[in-house]
């Protein structure tokens, strides 16, 4: 006869096992269904940007969202990823899930940030998709500055070493602190002869500039079209060849007796591996956006560049990779360069986290290792000659505690490093702040922590981090489905 116990036993187990099969049937439905939908793109996609809001690469991302929203027929939303000089976005971008379903507008940081050890990506971390256009760099102040109506005017400020400049465009080291590196160097001048104040973009930089915060910026022409036409700021000069089309009255900076050219590019990118179909039809709905083909409430995309003032310089993924190739090669040919070393950041980036942490694990271990064989040899002279009773040198296993290896302490060891494995492979998809708190807190209650204190630490510590290494210290730490 069953027992009541056993009889409320088997009705639980039965109730489990029902659980299990509807929670499998609607797994595997989900997983049909994702694999039933072959065609791309069949959900929204995200165009990351790696500048804030108002500057031209944002500018530019926005309205090309727009098109592509049309021409694709999926939402295409524009998400600002900034920080780190641009290695937030472009890591960020970089690191996606190579399914098509987010797009990166790169910059010509990219071929700078890794020559820089900002970070260990580059553009071969990209499929490319389509150049859409390069800007050459121009010196602006403000429109009410009386000191300086040239650049040689400023070249001879920055000679003097009783004048202070302060100028900003980007962050420090990115292309605009580059081009007037770049520039007062051909000069003869040191590019440390102006101090670099670091922003976001073009757009708070001329915030900056037309408030007074600064003395000049660099930037592109079209990202100050708007502050140039409204009177607010004025160009000095453009670093390119020859003059812009629609700013005819701005001089190069060679008219004025400075070789010196050079200039930013903008371009669509997925991760690497995304499948050769959703980039051919990316690539093939570039194309016709900024051929005309596309139009949008009656304006096509050409329309919008060419009033802003935007070069259109549209390449396919192949040359665009070639590009990308041929422009590394030579900013990092810039970059190594002597004179360029001083607007680079200090030496200590954050590229060398990493290895200090490995550093660090293995002088750890390197101790355990020469502790543990020093008990070894001279682990019974220590216990004859010791007060501790033989009871109390006992470990809970029976064996001496000291500094040996134990059954109890390799388990430790082998949930330590299952955890840290389990937390590489889920971080990039879950976020980092997600996974490291639900790991950290099992920790601490597998080290016997109370629940309450645990969570505290877990709520404490995880953001904490969070904010020194991904914020402070600009580490691009895994973001996942959040964004944290």
């Amino acid at each position: 006869m069953t027992s009541p116990r056993m009889f409320l036993r088997a009705k639980m187990c039965e109730r489990i096992r029902i659980l299990l099969f509807i929670v499998a049937t609607v797994v595997a439905t989900l997983f049909v269904g994702c694999r039933a939908n072959k065609t791309y793109p069949a959900r929204p996609i995200t165009l990351l940007c790696p500048w804030a809001v108002g500057g031209g690469t944002d500018r530019v991302s926005r309205q090309l969202a727009a098109f592509l929203e049309h021409e694709l027929g999926v939402p295409v939303n524009v998400v600002n990823a900034t920080g780190g000089a641009g290695v937030t976005g472009h890591s960020r971008g970089a690191g996606a899930a190579p399914d098509g379903y987010t797009v990166t507008m790169m910059t010509v940081e990219l071929n700078m940030l890794h020559w820089r050890e900002l970070t260990n990506i580059s553009w071969d971390d990209f499929t490319p998709v389509a150049l859409l256009n390069r800007d050459p760099a121009a010196l602006f102040v403000r429109a009410d500055e009386s000191r300086w109506q040239s650049a040689g005017d400023v070249i001879e400020s920055a000679r003097s070493s009783g004048v202070s400049l302060t100028a900003s465009g980007t962050a420090v080291g990115g292309i605009w602190h580059l081009a007037l590196g770049g520039m007062l160097n051909r000069a003869g001048v040191s590019p440390t002869a102006v101090k670099w104040v670091p922003a976001g973009g073009a757009g708070p930089a001329l915030q900056e500039l037309a408030s007074g915060g600064v003395d000049l910026v660099v930037c592109s022409l079209p990202e100050a079209r708007t502050l140039l036409v409204g009177g607010k700021v004025r160009a000095l000069g453009v670093m390119a060849d020859e003059r812009i089309a629609g700013y005819a009255d701005v001089p190069t900076i060679k008219e004025q007796g400075v070789d010196w050219s050079i200039g930013g590019w903008r371009g669509l990118g997925v991760p690497k591996g995304t499948p050769p179909e959703a980039v051919e039809k990316l690539s093939r709905a570039v194309e016709r956006i900024t051929s005309g083909q596309t139009t949008l409430n009656n304006s096509r995309f050409s329309d919008y560049m060419a009033n802003e003032g935007f070069n259109l310089s549209w390449q396919p993924p192949a040359e665009f990779r070639a590009t990308l190739a041929e422009t590394d090669d030579k900013f990092g040919a810039l970059l190594k360069a002597r004179e360029f070393a001083s607007v680079n950041t200090s030496a200590f980036t954050p590229m060398k986290f990493p290895a200090l942490l490995f550093a660090a694990l293995g002088l750890t271990l390197a101790a355990l290792f020469v502790s543990s064989y020093r008990e070894k040899i001279f682990g019974g002279k220590s216990a004859a000659s010791s007060s501790i009773t033989p009871d109390e040198n006992l470990d809970a296993n029976g064996g001496r505690a000291g500094g040996k290896v134990t059954r109890e302490g390799l388990l430790h060891f082998a949930e330590f490093v299952l955890a840290v494995a389990l937390f590489a492979v889920l971080a990039e998809t879950v976020g980092f702040i997600l996974t490291a708190g639900v790991f950290l807190f099992l920790l601490l209650i597998r080290m016997g922590t109370r629940a309450s204190v645990s969570a505290l630490v877990t709520l404490l510590l995880v953001p904490a981090v969070y904010s020194f290494f991904g914020t402070l210290m600009r580490v691009p730490l895994a973001r996942g489905l959040f964004g944290w």
